[in-house]
């Protein structure tokens, strides 16, 4: 993942150009409100948020950015995969999950946590599902 980032850094604004208009379609598909997403993204400025909505190829992204929207995107393939149903896709993240990986909360829960890792939890869970394991 990290060398994905890199990858990515060295492409500059044409990658924010287009990642961030998908990334925030992507939250506007499961609902997520400012500070949700303010979570998802590592940011703790709500300025940067809007301003980032806004002029997407102004942004500049971090490795740790770059590498949270990477999980995302995975998270989303990964649903839209297991869901061909789009509303169920979407609404996955909010439903509260028996599996001990959640104990009982919804995954979106552990997504806020905010930390890098539990997108990769996450990611890792759904790509798990997908391959059958």
């Amino acid at each position: 993942m990290i060398a994905q980032a890199e990858q990515l850094l060295q492409r500059g604004p044409s990658v924010t150009r287009s990642l961030l208009p998908a990334i925030f379609a992507i939250f506007s598909q499961w609902k997520l409100t400012g500070a949700q997403q303010m979570t998802l993204l590592g940011l703790s400025n709500e300025k940067t948020l809007y301003n980032w909505k806004s002029h997407p190829e102004k942004a500049k992204l971090t490795r740790d950015t770059l590498e949270r929207t990477s999980y995302i995107l995975g998270i989303y393939k990964s649903l839209q995969i297991l869901f061909p149903d789009p509303t169920l896709a979407d609404q996955w993240l909010a439903t509260p999950n028996d599996n001990l990986l959640f104990n009982g909360m919804a995954p979106l829960d552990r997504l806020l946590v905010g930390q890098v890792v539990d997108l990769a939890v996450v990611r890792n869970f759904l790509d798990a599902e997908r391959s059958g394991w």
